[in-house]
C-alpha cells in the first residue's frame, strides 16, 4: 500500500534541504519528480531535478489528463505526473511530493489517505535572511517571493502537520516520525498483523 507525502512551504523555508535529508533517512520513500516549463537553474539536471518541457508540451499532458496535479507558480507550471505514483506503487515505495499549495488541495481531493507537512521558517526575518542567502534571485523576485509567503501562509489549515524549520537536523527528525507513525497505522498493517493473529490460533 504505497502512501502519498506532501511537503508544501513558501520558498526559501527549507523544504529542498528536508526532504534530501529524509530521502536519504528512510527506506522505501521514493522522491516524485515534477515536470515544469521553467528554465533549469544552477547546476539543476533534467530528470532528477525536474523533467523540463515547453509549455506546449505541457498544456497538452494536461489535455490528456497526465498529472495527479497541476499549478502555475510565479508564472511557470509545474505538475505530478500520474506514472510517478504508479512506479512508487509496483515497487513498493511510498512516494514524497514536494509540491505548492495549489497542487496539494488537488491531492488532498484525490488521494484519499494523502498525508500533508506544511514548513515554515520562524519569522519572515528569517525567511527573508534564508532568501538572500540562496543568492538565486534577485531583488524583485525576494520580494513576490516575501509577498506570496503571506498568502500560503494562510492556507496552513489545509494540511495535516504543520513543522516550524529551525534547526535542520530536529525537523528532519520530525518528519522521520510522521513518516513511521504513518507507516504504523492500522490499514498499513494489515498484511503484517494477519500471520501474527493466524500464529496465536495455530497454536
Amino acid at each position: 500500500m504505497t502512501t502519498v507525502f506532501i511537503i508544501s512551504a513558501p520558498s526559501g523555508s527549507g523544504k529542498s534541504t528536508l526532504t534530501r535529508e529524509l530521502i536519504e533517512r528512510v527506506p522505501g520513500l521514493r522522491f516524485s519528480v515534477s515536470y515544469t516549463t521553467r528554465p533549469p537553474r544552477g547546476q539543476e539536471q533534467n530528470g532528477r531535478d525536474y523533467f523540463f518541457i515547453s509549455r506546449e508540451e505541457f498544456d497538452r499532458r494536461v489535455h490528456n489528463g497526465e498529472f495527479l496535479e497541476h499549478a502555475e507558480v510565479f508564472g511557470h507550471c509545474y505538475g505530478t505526473h500520474a506514472s510517478e505514483l504508479d512506479r512508487a506503487a509496483k515497487e513498493g515505495f511510498d512516494l514524497l511530493l514536494d509540491i505548492d499549495v495549489q497542487g496539494a488541495r488537488q491531492l488532498k481531493a484525490r488521494i484519499a489517505g494523502a498525508v500533508s507537512i506544511f514548513v515554515l521558517a520562524p519569522s519572515r526575518q528569517i525567511l527573508e535572511q534564508r532568501l538572500r542567502a540562496r543568492s538565486q534571485d534577485s531583488e524583485p523576485v525576494i520580494e513576490r517571493r516575501l509577498r506570496d509567503a503571506v498568502a500560503e501562509i494562510r492556507d496552513y489549515t489545509l494540511y495535516d502537520y504543520v513543522l516550524v524549520n529551525r534547526e535542520v537536523a530536529t525537523s528532519v527528525e520530525t518528519l522521520v516520525a510522521i513518516v513511521t507513525a504513518t507507516r504504523s497505522r492500522r490499514d498499513r498493517m494489515e498484511q503484517q498483523i494477519r500471520p501474527i493473529l493466524e500464529s496465536f490460533n495455530n497454536a
